[in-house]
């Protein structure tokens, strides 16, 4: 049985569940996956992501709309996939990520390659694969661009990444449209920026694009973005440059410990309503989530190793570390920590842990304070875990990188396997 305190269903996880003292992705048991294939294990559910994908496809249903998949939130290629046989663009930053996208079956038309630093070889790279827009994010940019894109023969779209300087009320690391913020063009100077793209022969200015942050939980900022973005549109097209789509990014945030973000279909209902009262409600409209569709469709299994009381703090050491799971180190983000299979109440005593890594830094933390009946051997379940966990992974200690497995139902498919030593240290080479 269940501990009266464990709750058959997780926040925010409806696809993982506890069934008969046994902790659940979908159809499979999670006890079953680390005896198969190991721990410390990523496993993502294929309906939560569907699930997710569906509410925002509910919000923009009757509309021009398209949805790009924020691929740096997991860009494993399993994942990907999924996205790609769901009709969904993608989003991306680098080449490598470029790749992965066309590695996994996704159309190059429906990219839209963002980010602060595109190199030269990374704009050829993906001009020639024949994306959909490139979101610009500087005015020397611009020129670099077209200077590429001349050089290749060919035309870049573009949209320009406007910064509203918006409040996301989020974790400074992850909010990115304040003025302090290294992210797109300056609000007061988009206008002229948007001006000089429409002179420079190699380039066709055909969207708006603007991203204000991570882990919004809050229709407001997204509100206060929309209404400065729009006021811009008016003002380009007054100017003679015709913008055929608007890009409102991502950003909407997923439950970690309790948070209450709108659900996708509701935000949009509410942003759907303000454009469609200032106007704007049959232009084509993108935009680019990314946490919301995979966060809460993974989590990572990991094994206890020690338990290590203390005067001042008990360690409950694992087997996953922040290679594996970075964020806590990275953001002092919070992870929900549940037992696999729980055991009965009273059978051990629920002191409050530290659950910590392996790794030999003091900041290799994954949760703090964490009361749980746990003995060595055990496995625990780090909820939440499927968005900027893997895709933030590292080989730090020399630790590989763990084993990752998608759910369909029933079915469980191994999409990447653990990393090896050989693994690693493919590629160097000992001097002669």
């Amino acid at each position: 049985m269940i501990p009266p305190t464990t709750p058959a269903t997780l926040p925010g996880q409806p696809h993982i569940a506890y069934r008969n003292g046994k902790l659940f992705a979908e159809d499979v048991s999670l006890a079953d996956l680390a005896r198969e294939y190991g721990t410390p294990l990523f496993v993502y559910s294929k309906a939560s992501m569907l699930a997710a994908l569906a509410a925002y496809q509910r919000g923009f249903a009757g509309r021009d709309a398209q949805i790009c998949y924020a691929m740096k939130a997991n860009s494993s290629l399993g994942v990907l996939q999924v996205f790609a046989q769901a009709g969904c663009g993608f989003d991306i930053v680098s080449g490598g990520e470029l790749a992965r996208v066309l590695a996994a079956g996704g159309d190059a038309a429906r990219i839209i390659f963002s980010g602060v630093g595109k190199t030269r070889s990374e704009m050829r790279q993906a001009l020639d694969a024949g994306i959909g827009c490139f979101n610009v994010e500087s005015e020397a940019e611009l020129e670099v661009l077209n200077d590429v894109a001349l050089a290749a023969k060919r035309t870049a779209r573009v949209s320009i990444r406007v910064n509203p300087n918006v409040d996301p009320k989020t974790h400074p690391y992850i909010s990115t449209g304040l003025k302090g913020n290294k992210f797109g063009v300056a609000h007061e100077r988009a206008l002229g920026a948007y001006r000089r793209a429409a002179a420079l022969p190699g380039l066709q200015v055909v969207g708006i694009d603007c991203h204000i942050g991570s882990q919004i939980t809050d229709a407001t900022p997204y509100l206060d973005a929309m209404e400065r973005v729009l006021d811009l549109v008016e003002a380009v097209e007054a100017a003679g440059i015709a913008i055929e789509h608007i890009d409102f990014g991502g950003g909407l945030g997923i439950d970690y410990r309790g948070e209450a973000p709108p659900p996708a279909d509701a935000l949009w209902a509410q942003l759907l309503a303000r454009l469609d009262a200032r106007g704007f409600g049959r232009r084509r409209l993108m935009i680019e989530p990314g946490r919301s569709l995979v966060g809460n469709a993974g989590v990572c299994v990991a094994e206890v190793l020690y338990l290590k009381p203390g005067e001042e703090k008990n360690f409950c050491i694992i087997d996953a570390a922040m290679n594996d799971l970075p964020r806590p180190a990275m953001y002092q983000a919070f992870h929900q920590i549940v037992p696999v299979a729980p055991r009965d109440a009273g059978t051990v005593a629920s002191p409050s842990w530290d659950v910590v890594g392996p790794v030999c830094e003091s900041g290799d933390w994954i949760g703090r304070d964490r009361a749980l009946a746990v003995q060595p051997g055990d496995l625990l379940a780090v909820l939440s875990a499927g968005a900027y966990c893997m895709s933030m992974a590292s080989n730090y200690n020399a630790r590989g990188r763990a084993a990752e497995v998608l759910v369909d139902g029933a079915q469980a498919s191994l999409i990447r396997r653990r990393e090896s030593a050989a693994d690693q240290m493919r590629g160097e080479n000992l001097l002669a």
